[in-house]
Order: C-alpha cells, then sequence, then structure tokens
C-alpha cells in the first residue's frame, strides 16, 4: 500500500535524523563556551545564507507554477508553489530579525564589510540552489521538510544559550525564535504538496534520501566550520 503524505514525511524525517553529535558547534553555545566573534561569523554567514535560499525559494515557486523557465516540461504544482512562496517569505521575515541578532553580537557594517564567508558554510545555500534549479519539487519539500526538523531544534537551543549565558534580550533572540517556533500553516502546506507529488507520481524515495543527505551533510559542514572559527580564536 501507498504511504499517505504524513507517513512519508514521517518516514523521511527519521531516516534523515542527524547524528546528535555531528553539531559540534551546538555544545559551545549550549554552555555559554563559544567566543562573541563566533556568535557575530554565524549572524554573517546567516545573511548570506538567507538571501540565497530566499531566491532558490522563489524560482522553486515559480517553476511549481508551471510558468517557469522551462514550463514546456514542468508539470504544474500548485500545492508545492504554495509551500516554497511560504518559505520564500518566511526567509525575509528571518533577515529582518537577524538585524537584532547581529547587532547583539556586534557586527557592525564595517565588520560586515571585512568579514570573508567561510567556503563549508556555503555549501548549504549552494546545495539549495542546485536543488531550486534541478530537483522535482515535491522530493525538495521533503527533503527540506527533514532537515528544517533539526534546524529548528537547533535554533531553540541556542535562544536558550543567549539569553541565559550572554544576556541577550528578546529582540536579540528573535532570529532563533521564529525558527524554532512550531509552524503549523507551513506543515500543513508541506502535507498538500506531498500529497500531490504521490497523486502525480513524481516522488522517489531514492532521490528524496539522496537529495536529504546532502543536505544533511551540508548543515554539518556550516556548523563544523563555525565551530572551527572558534578553536582558531583560542
Amino acid at each position: 500500500m501507498a504511504p499517505t503524505a504524513r507517513e512519508l514525511l514521517e518516514r523521511t524525517t527519521g531516516k534523515l535524523a542527524p547524528d546528535p553529535h555531528a553539531n559540534r558547534l551546538l555544545p559551545l553555545i549550549a554552555r555559554g563556551a563559544a567566543r562573541r566573534d563566533t556568535l557575530s561569523a554565524l549572524a554573517l554567514e546567516q545573511r548570506q545564507v538567507i538571501a540565497a535560499d530566499r531566491r532558490a525559494f522563489l524560482h522553486l515557486a515559480e517553476r511549481s507554477t508551471g510558468k517557469g523557465a522551462g514550463a514546456e516540461s514542468e508539470p504544474a504544482a500548485p500545492e508545492a508553489a504554495a509551500f516554497f512562496g511560504m518559505l520564500a517569505e518566511g526567509e525575509a521575515l528571518a533577515q529582518d530579525r537577524l538585524g537584532a541578532y547581529a547587532a547583539a553580537c556586534g557586527a557592525d557594517e564595517a565588520g560586515e564589510s571585512a568579514y570573508e564567508p567561510l567556503e563549508d558554510c556555503q555549501t548549504y545555500p549552494a546545495y539549495v540552489a542546485w536543488l531550486a534549479l534541478n530537483g522535482s519539487p515535491a522530493e525538495v519539500v521533503l527533503a527540506l521538510s527533514a532537515n528544517f526538523a533539526a534546524w529548528g531544534g537547533y535554533c531553540a537551543a541556542i535562544a536558550q544559550a543567549l539569553r541565559g549565558h550572554y544576556g541577550f534580550d528578546d529582540e536579540a533572540c528573535g532570529f532563533f525564535d521564529f525558527f524554532a517556533e512550531p509552524a503549523p500553516e507551513l506543515d500543513r502546506k508541506a502535507l498538500a504538496a506531498v500529497q500531490e507529488g504521490l497523486d502525480a507520481g513524481r516522488i522517489e524515495e531514492a532521490r528524496v534520501h539522496r537529495y536529504g543527505s546532502l543536505l544533511q551533510t551540508s548543515e554539518a559542514r556550516f556548523w563544523h566550520a563555525l565551530w572551527e572559527f572558534d578553536q582558531r580564536q583560542a
């Protein structure tokens, strides 16, 4: 029997759950041991990631309407278009909230101009951009949803640590609170997009797993690069 959208989402998220010890930076932040320069670097890397991801999600939304570039071979997937459109809106909101966190870290305009992004931190948005160009929208919905589950947990832990160990106020923690909060409407849109893909026969689980594994690997590289950055400041 074919799985339902919810069963497939839950199965995918379970299979792609990261190793609990994969993120070496998170424990440092959780106990207040990460350096301020590292927190600042996290803010500056996220500026790059969010801007790139927003453009990728907008492209996926356009592709999913069946009216984008190459639309002659791209079937319309309105539920997927709605999902990616909501993601793009969320990235814009997150970008607005990131400013308060960056300011609390001391990441001023001069520091941002002088900062050189870490290559391994930017592999994640590079792969999301690849998916935006090449991935089947319904399969990308599944891969991203599995990745967001881990990301939300990281953000919840960071927000708690920023308040407890670094003295950041609610505004400065707003970026992480945003991603840590439940998103029932986004979840509903993800389910609808996956069901749409199942109904159209556009989902191949092996490919979803490949997409998701590469996303998780890129995510792990992001955090490891910042952990290494922190160690170099010693």
